[in-house]
C-alpha cells in the first residue's frame, strides 16, 4: 500500500473535509484545540466539503477547512507547507473575514459567534520551543481574556520530535499522523487502535483514488517540487553573494590597518583593491583620524 502525503493541501482536504466521514473531522479539531467536557465538539457542519479541484483552477482554489460546530462556532483549518513569509497575516485576514461574513445586515452583533483559526505548517514560524502555540487577545493587566472572540492555535510540524512508541494521547497520535504518515506502507499498531485516525490512513490510499486526485496530487507534487527548487537556487546565490561581500569586507578591513604601514600604490597592488578607491579610503581615514 502507498499512502499519499497528508500534508499536500488536496490530501489534506480529502480526510477532513469529508461529508460522508466528518467525524474524522471532529476527532481532529477536539484533540489539536484540546476540547474536553462542555467544549467537546459532537457535531460540524462543513462549509466547504471535499470536491477534487480542477487543475487550471488551483490558483485561485484556496484548499482550506471550514466547519460549525452545534453552538455555531466556526472553525477554519489550513494547511501550509512553505514559509511564504505572511501566514501570520493571512490567518488574521481569514479569521477576520470569517467573524465579519457571519453578518447578514443590520447591527445585530449578538449573533455573531466565536472564530477558531488552526494553522497546520510544516515549517517553523514561532522562536519557541513548543510544537503547538494558542493565541488569544488578552487584558494585558490582568491577563484575563475579555474579547473571547477569536483564537488561533498553530501547530508546527517540525518541531513535533517523539518516536511512534512514545505518543501518549490522541494530539500526539495527530501530528504523527501528519508529519510521517506518507512514509508507511501499512498502518502502524499504534496508530490503527484510534477508529478516527484509521480512516485518516484509508483516506490516502492513492489505489482508490480517481484519476482526476491522481492528476491533482501529481500536479501539487510537482510544483511543490518546482518551489523548493526556485527556494534552494536563491538561497546558494544569497550565500555566494555573502561570501563575496564578505571577501570584499574583510579585504577593506585589511587595507585600513595597512593605511599607515603602505603607500597607496603598493597597498592597491597587494589587496587588488581600485587606487582611486585606495586613495578615498586613505582620505577618509585621515578625517576621522583629525577629527
Amino acid at each position: 500500500m502507498k499512502f499519499a502525503d497528508p500534508k499536500n493541501d488536496m490530501a489534506f482536504k480529502k480526510i477532513f473535509g469529508d461529508e460522508h466521514h466528518k467525524e474524522v473531522l471532529i476527532s481532529f479539531l477536539n484533540a489539536i484545540l484540546d476540547f474536553q467536557d462542555e467544549q467537546t465538539i459532537v457535531e460540524v457542519t462543513l462549509v466547504n466539503p471535499y470536491q477534487v479541484p480542477k487543475i487550471e483552477a488551483l490558483k485561485e482554489t484556496i484548499l482550506d477547512i471550514k466547519a460549525t460546530n452545534q453552538k455555531g462556532e466556526q472553525f477554519i483549518v489550513e494547511m501550509q507547507k512553505n514559509d511564504q513569509g505572511d501566514f501570520a497575516k493571512r490567518s488574521l485576514y481569514y479569521t477576520a473575514k470569517a467573524y465579519v461574513n457571519q453578518m447578514d445586515g443590520g447591527d445585530n452583533y449578538q449573533q455573531l459567534e466565536k472564530v477558531y483559526f488552526i494553522g497546520i505548517l510544516d515549517f517553523k514560524m514561532f522562536e519557541n520551543q513548543n510544537c503547538v502555540s494558542r493565541h488569544l487577545i488578552l487584558n494585558q493587566e490582568t491577563q484575563t481574556q475579555d474579547l473571547a472572540d477569536f483564537e488561533f492555535c498553530f501547530v508546527e510540524l517540525p518541531k513535533f520530535k517523539k518516536d511512534l512508541n512514545e505518543l501518549e494521547n490522541r494530539f500526539e497520535r495527530w501530528l504523527y499522523f501528519l508529519k510521517y504518515a506518507s512514509s508507511f506502507d501499512l498502518i502502524p499498531a499504534e496508530l490503527s487502535t484510534d477508529p478516527q485516525i484509521e480512516q485518516a490512513f484509508q483516506a490516502l490510499l492513492m489505489f482508490g483514488w480517481s484519476k482526476q486526485e491522481m492528476d491533482v496530487y501529481d500536479y501539487m507534487c510537482l510544483q511543490e517540487g518546482s518551489r523548493l527548487d526556485q527556494l534552494r537556487t536563491a538561497e546558494q546565490k544569497g550565500m555566494k553573494q555573502g561570501m563575496k561581500q564578505g571577501i570584499e569586507q574583510g579585504i577593506e578591513q585589511v587595507a585600513v590597518q595597512l593605511l599607515d604601514i603602505l603607500d597607496d600604490q603598493t597597498l592597491a597592488e597587494k589587496t587588488g583593491l581600485n587606487l582611486t578607491w585606495v586613495q578615498e579610503l586613505r582620505k577618509a581615514h585621515n578625517h576621522n583620524e583629525s577629527s
